[in-house]
């Protein structure tokens, strides 16, 4: 799984997340901020809401003070299916190297880390013009 770092690097890049059912985020900042969550029926799901934007809804949880949150104050972690697909035709192969994979893109270039999520992260950073 990547983490909060490369998470946030995405984001900034311009990786536009729209909530889908199986997505898993993290809330930064305060108690819960080591807590992956999971968007599921019946537990955490996702509202639209006016103005081109949704909240992220948490049913049945009498034991915390979240109802609710939007979208856009939650970091999502993206999956390796995910990655790969916002690689698009910029995605090569994906090969098992000694301590992790390695992405190759077709402009080339070579990305390494020590798993496959990780290493989709890091190219897909490159393709979007990211330091």
């Amino acid at each position: 799984m990547i983490d909060a770092d490369l998470a946030t690097r995405l984001r900034a890049a311009g990786l536009a997340w729209r909530p889908t059912h199986g997505d898993r985020f993290i809330i930064p900042g305060g108690e819960m901020a080591g807590e992956v969550f999971m968007l599921a029926e019946m537990v955490i799901e996702v509202q639209d809401v006016p103005g081109d934007t949704s909240i992220i809804k948490f049913n049945g949880t009498t034991e915390w003070a979240l109802d609710s949150i939007e979208h856009v104050r939650v970091l999502w972690l993206p999956r390796e299916d995910q990655l790969r697909d916002a690689l698009s035709e910029h995605f090569q192969t994906l090969t098992a190297v000694p301590g992790g994979f390695a992405v190759t893109l077709t402009d080339g270039t070579r990305h390494l880390d020590i798993d496959a999520e990780r290493t989709y992260a890091r190219a897909l950073l490159h393709t979007l013009g990211a330091p």
